[in-house]
């Protein structure tokens, strides 16, 4: 489904769903740029739930993306559905659009580009929010 960018600016944020970790990237369609946010980490569910709220309520987005992994030929697998459910639950909790955004990829690409920066440890620390930010520009790309 294409987005038209000439409609209301809007902020964006996209997740890099993960069971122990969510990168997050924010960005918008007026400029249609999207930059890594930050990596959740927490212990469980309801601390990730929570910290996204906190997120949210910071940067009152007026939607959301959430990378949907596929494998390379585009067949669905377990984490497929986990992360179809994540997108419902924020759908549900914070009352917002949610656009999936296929994530084939994302994190090795991450990966390559902080090796390519030569970040170190701290570059694998952010490999998530950095995916994330991969998945949202892909997905302000189609806008236009």
């Amino acid at each position: 489904m294409r987005r038209d960018r000439n409609g209301p600016p809007a902020t964006v944020l996209a997740f890099d769903f993960g069971t122990r970790r969510i990168g997050v990237a924010v960005g918008n369609t007026v400029t249609g740029t999207a930059r890594a946010l930050t990596t959740i980490a927490a212990a469980d569910a309801e601390a990730r739930m929570t910290a996204i709220g906190d997120l949210i309520a910071q940067w009152q987005p007026q939607m959301l993306v959430v990378g949907v992994p596929v494998h390379a030929d585009g067949a669905l697998h377990a984490m497929t559905a986990r992360a179809q459910d994540f997108a419902s639950e924020l759908a549900a909790r914070y009352r917002l659009p949610v656009h999936h955004a296929d994530e084939r990829h994302t994190t090795a690409l991450a990966q390559s580009v902080l090796d390519d920066s030569r970040a170190g440890r701290k570059g694998r620390a952010r490999r998530d929010e950095v995916a994330a930010q991969i998945i949202l520009q892909g997905w302000l790309d189609d806008v236009a």
